[in-house]
């Protein structure tokens, strides 16, 4: 089932006393679907994330990407639709700053709301959630691995994940016994903010545990995945880095992770 009729929204999700927007994408059908989490890069919520969300909803999937900024900046997008900001200077310094005031119990908190927020929906499925997130939003996605309803993770260059776990002492890397359900992992070979011993630790660690995985490399650079929608912007200033190549096999890995455990 590919692309299928879709309706979108965006919805304020409840977490003890914060509103989180979201913006959710869903099958205009009848039934129940399976359901899954878009995490951000550091520039937010913006079209490139929004466009994802969509893609991902056309394949028959409930789908909601959370700011994970909420609390620190409300309403931030560094958006590929607004001609004079894309992948601006100004844009990266911005979200790198929010970025370095993100705080582990928060973030994972903000998660639960999430998955809290789809096990309402009457047209998600009961048997279980996936993730998908990219830089920032890669490591938002192998947290959100951890948890007991997370069936199916697809984890972007994700930062961080060996040396950092945003505040908290115990890198995140130390929680992947926790990881009950499938994840892949996706890395450039290239990427100077993910080094090939990073993906390497990531690696072992997930055979150390004997994870349902797959660490997928790529011969590009970080944020190779974004720019996936140049066309639809024809003064998009796209991240430097995206691989067409890599990204169309990339997202098929992504649909088959999906098709397969949600």
């Amino acid at each position: 089932m590919t692309n299928i009729e879709i309706n979108t929204s965006i919805v304020q999700i409840p977490n003890n006393g914060l509103q989180i927007d979201a913006y959710v994408a869903q099958p205009v059908l009848s039934g129940t679907f399976g359901a899954v989490m878009v995490f951000h890069e550091i520039f937010g919520v913006n079209s490139n994330i929004r466009d994802i969300t969509e893609l991902i909803a056309k394949q028959g999937y409930v789908v909601v990407a959370p700011a994970m900024y909420q609390r620190i900046a409300p309403g931030f997008t560094a958006d590929f639709s607004q001609k004079d900001i894309g992948f601006s200077p100004e844009a990266f310094r911005l979200g790198l700053q929010y970025y370095q005031q993100v705080k582990y119990e928060e973030i994972l908190s903000d998660i639960q709301a999430t998955i809290a927020y789809l096990k309402t929906l009457p047209n998600v499925k009961a048997s279980g959630i996936g993730a998908i997130g990219f830089c920032f939003g890669g490591h938002v996605a192998y947290m959100a691995a951890t948890l007991p309803d997370i069936k199916a993770t697809a984890s972007f260059y994700g930062g961080g994940i060996t040396t950092s776990s945003y505040g908290e002492e115990i890198p995140t890397i130390n929680r992947t016994r926790e990881i009950k359900g499938a994840i892949y992992t996706f890395f450039g070979t290239r990427d100077v903010y993910v080094s090939q011993s990073e993906n390497e630790q990531i690696e072992a660690e997930l055979k150390k545990h004997q994870i349902n995985h797959r660490v997928i490399r790529y011969d590009a650079e970080h944020g190779f995945f974004a720019g996936l929608f140049v066309d639809k912007y024809p003064f998009l200033k796209q991240h430097p880095s995206y691989n067409p190549d890599a990204a169309a096999d990339a997202w098929k890995h992504v649909l088959e992770l999906f098709q397969n455990n949600l």
